[in-house]
């Protein structure tokens, strides 16, 4: 696959009926969704569940999502969407950078930049990074010299 970094976490995704919209093809709320869906399974794979996140009272929330809608995506097609944490200030925010592609001709139908702010789940205020945080995902920020 031609991923635009090296070392991807990459999730499958299948277009369901449900997906698609009025004009044929999956709805542009959906690739957020799938945005979501990748976020927190990599978060997983990091170790910081929903469990971690209530144990902490910490959670990392939304606060922009950039997306360009490349390509559409028509039901039955497999996807792969990929995901890396491109920066991090290790106190409060975090920005991802994703990428869906269809596996069966190689065309990248999306590229999303998220970030992300560190909030208390008791309050919803930002609230700084627990170590907890600063380790998992900031063990997963890639290098300068992969963004190059």
């Amino acid at each position: 696959m031609n991923w635009d970094f090296t070392d991807p976490f990459v999730i499958d995704l299948c277009v369901n009926a449900e997906d698609i919209d009025g004009l044929g093809h999956a709805n542009n709320a959906v690739y957020v969704s799938w945005l979501e869906r990748c976020a927190w399974r990599h978060s997983q794979f990091l170790g910081l569940d929903l469990a971690e996140y209530r144990r902490l009272d910490r959670a990392m929330a939304v606060l922009r999502h950039e997306i360009d809608y490349l390509a559409s995506a028509y039901e039955g097609q497999q996807l792969q969407m990929a995901t890396w944490i491109i920066e991090s200030d290790h106190r409060l925010k975090m920005t991802r950078h994703f990428q869906l592609v269809r596996p069966e001709d190689g065309v990248t139908l999306l590229r999303a930049r998220t970030t992300f702010v560190c909030i208390e789940l008791s309050t919803g205020k930002p609230k700084r990074m627990p170590a907890e945080f600063v380790e998992g995902y900031g063990a997963a920020v890639l290098s300068a010299d992969a963004l190059l």
